[in-house]
């Protein structure tokens, strides 16, 4: 039977927040020691009463406007009880019946086809507490409990089973995270956990429904191992109904070293939880004003600002897309143009061309962020300009630009310093060019019997003698006019 695959994702994201989310205690605890960042409030303490942190509530309003989602005018806080030894209250607070936002969608695109993949809701609640796993000296297994992360504020984007591919959720999990950088609420680094994912899994005939049980898989650190987690477990449920077996609800492990699914536990229903409202906690009354002034604090998201680059610079779709894959870039552009006074679509270009390559290729070879870059979007625009004027030729202009990215001097310095301008000046390279012309006679006479690359040789030869400075329209013409005479 050939068989549908659904998805459904569950994406944790950490706010970035200076303290967590019920208490006052700091939450940025990466590289602390642990139970550093603690208090009453977060160790579950009794008689310890939660206050609501505004700015995450306000963090999640705007990510859930960011994803097109409902926002309801009331909203409460909810218990949600489990007796897992990383939650140190023996419940979480979350939210359940009456979230912050709902009914909201997210358009991917997967070989050049746009699909909508609905949002169920984007709702705030607590992180967890995180065990850490040791051995003995004699081989004994135990755990450990570090709190600094209980209590962090915790979004949850839960979307609808639209998903139909692991290539689909990758690319969701990847315009999502995007969309959370632009926004600035959270740092999304799935390594770290401030970026979590979670999916549902389930398979139905072609045609029809009814769907299996459904399978949540689980440690999931990366977009490739969310993408080979989903391959493999498609295929494994798959050939577990050819061979006449039963899927049955379970959650499951993602061992990335074995690249299998592993069972973990029995999959819980809603009711299991136990929820019921946060009796500390008072309900939410999110205004009207309150959400348009949230909703004009979001900025313009990458699916705008692509296609407004392809507007006004006449950028491809792909080549606008690389530009906006990080607000940093776009705003690095955009910055650049504006120093250049860009009138012309020519000189984006340019800076655009610089930025997917050199600039990308040091950030990667530095294994830097754009933040650390030296190169001011003044310097940039500096020496795309002097390529445009013919003061400094191409290959020179890659000589500045690796100085540049390791000193942050401007490129009129460099030039200067190292004799890097262009030489265009038709005595002075007049001389050049007749001695590369009697040090090349066959490729001359190549050029004489038609052989056009010959004169590309010859062109090299040029700049190879002038450290790549020789103007190429002027040297070009010269060598043209030397053999016409000959």
């Amino acid at each position: 039977m050939d068989y549908e695959i659904v998805i459904g994702l569950e994406v944790h994201a950490q706010l970035q927040t200076r303290s967590k989310m019920f208490c006052g205690c700091s939450s940025d605890y990466a590289g602390a020691e642990p139970n550093s960042h603690v208090c009453p409030v977060c160790l579950g303490m009794p008689g310890v009463l939660p206050v609501i942190n505004e700015q995450a509530v306000r963090y999640t309003i705007m990510t859930a406007l960011a994803l097109n989602c409902e926002i309801p005018g009331h909203s409460r806080f909810d218990r949600k009880n489990y007796p897992y030894p990383d939650l140190v209250k023996g419940y979480q607070i979350s939210q359940y019946d009456m979230p912050l936002s709902r009914n909201g969608w997210l358009d991917v695109e997967v070989n050049g086809d746009s699909r909508r993949i609905g949002i169920t809701r984007v709702h705030l609640e607590e992180d967890t507490a995180k065990l850490v796993h040791r051995s003995s000296i004699t081989g004994e297994q135990y755990s450990l409990v570090d709190v600094n992360r209980s209590g962090v504020p915790l979004m949850e984007i839960v979307s609808e089973p639209d998903i139909r591919s692991a290539e689909e959720a990758r690319q969701y999990l990847i315009k999502l995270r995007n969309i959370l950088l632009y926004l600035r609420v959270s740092t999304g680094n799935m390594e770290e956990g401030s970026y979590r994912c979670d999916a549902n899994i389930s398979l139905r005939p072609k045609g029809s429904q009814t769907l299996m049980a459904k399978v949540e898989v689980k440690n999931m650190n990366s977009f490739k191992a969310v993408f080979q987690a989903l391959e493999y477990e498609a295929q494994r449920q798959k050939k577990a109904l050819a061979q006449g077996e039963r899927i049955i609800q379970e959650t499951r492990g993602w061992v990335d070293d074995k690249g299998i699914t592993v069972s973990q536990r029995s999959k819980e229903f809603a009711h299991d939880y136990r929820y019921f409202p946060e009796p500390d906690l008072p309900p939410l009354i999110v205004s009207r004003e309150w959400v348009e002034e949230l909703r004009a604090r979001v900025p313009e998201l990458p699916d705008a600002r692509k296609q407004r680059f392809v507007t006004r610079f006449g950028f491809s779709t792909y080549e606008a897309g690389i530009l906006t894959s990080s607000r940093e870039m776009a705003d690095y552009f955009e910055k650049c143009v504006s120093e250049a006074k860009a009138g012309q679509n020519s000189t984006a270009r340019s800076i655009s061309n610089w930025l997917q390559g050199d600039f990308s290729y040091l950030l990667k070879e530095k294994g830097i962020e754009l933040s650390q870059v030296k190169v001011a979007p003044f310097h940039l625009a500096e020496l795309v300009g002097l390529q445009e004027s013919g003061q400094v030729g191409g290959p020179a202009a890659k000589v500045i630009f690796a100085e540049m990215f390791e000193t942050g001097e401007p490129p009129s310095i460099i030039m200067q310093k190292r004799g890097l301008g262009q030489i265009s000046g038709t005595s002075e390279l007049e001389q050049i060019v007749e001695r590369v012309l009697a040090d090349n006679k066959a490729a001359v006479e190549d050029f004489k019997a038609g052989k056009a690359q010959a004169l590309t040789f010859l062109m090299g030869q040029v700049m190879k003698a002038t450290r790549g400075r020789a103007n190429p329209g002027v040297a070009g013409q010269l060598i043209k006019n030397k053999i016409g005479k000959e």
